[in-house]
């Protein structure tokens, strides 16, 4: 017996924006895929056999962290252990798999995606790639949970990408950038041997992004500026940093 359709009835609608977001930039190809949010004990998950790019609401089913339905009258993804496994192990807000065309390749092809540009170290730098396994079993679950140790996102040889983060604004943003950077790869491999960026020039840029609050926006400073309200927060910044160093927001 499941709980009323209302059950995590806002993870619901944005389990399905993102899904129709990440349809519209072509990194979800028919039913291939599955994003997932939690919300304390329950996941809302996209279910299984669903075309992504025009998931609707009611197609996301609800269960708890043991995998038992709560809400909805569908079945969930078969990747259903690999999101569970996140959920609970990394204590993520949010994970998302994709086919996505330059993800893959690149998983059909390398052992580690390295870290070319410094963009990659908002998903923790280098992404491993998690030996092959059939999809939906139990091996692949593991491989890719010891993947994302310590990152944001992890391929899978053969088969495609995760993100996770603690938002699922932030998961699909992780899925874009990972994406970007895969085809920034293969261009760059055409070409010849792509650089890498060494572990003395990421610290630097870390430590760059601290400083100017790399990621939020600054007004001009006018003549004499308004004082702050005694209460208001400075705006934290977003520098790219690994997940595991970000705490979850």
């Amino acid at each position: 017996m499941t709980a009323s359709s209302s059950a995590l009835s806002e993870e619901r609608a944005a389990v399905a924006d993102a899904c129709r977001r990440l349809g519209a930039e072509g990194l979800l190809i028919g039913t291939a895929g599955n994003v997932s949010v939690r919300a304390g004990d329950l996941v809302a998950v996209t279910a299984t056999g669903a075309v992504l790019a025009e998931l609707t609401p009611d197609q996301v089913t609800v269960v708890d962290l043991d995998g038992a339905l709560v809400a909805g009258t569908l079945r969930p993804t078969s990747e259903l252990d690999l999101h569970l496994g996140v959920h609970r192990r990394r204590g993520t807000g949010a994970l998302v798999h994709t086919h996505a065309p330059m993800a893959t390749a690149v998983a059909c092809v390398l052992d580690e995606l390295p870290c070319i540009h410094y963009q990659l170290l908002a998903l923790g730098g280098a992404v491993r790639v998690a030996p092959y396994a059939t999809f939906g079993t139990p091996e692949l679950a593991e491989s890719v949970l010891a993947a994302l140790d310590g990152r944001g996102a992890a391929l899978m040889a053969n088969h495609g990408a995760v993100t996770h983060a603690a938002t699922l604004d932030r998961a699909v943003e992780h899925a874009l950038l990972l994406e970007w950077a895969c085809g920034v790869y293969q261009r760059a491999a055409v070409m010849g041997r792509p650089r890498v960026l060494d572990e003395r020039q990421q610290q630097a840029v870390i430590e760059a992004a601290i400083a100017r609050e790399y990621g939020t926006t600054h007004p001009v400073a006018s003549a004499a500026p308004a004082a702050p309200a005694a209460s208001a927060a400075p705006r934290s910044a977003v520098p790219p940093v690994p997940p595991a160093q970000e705490g979850h927001r």
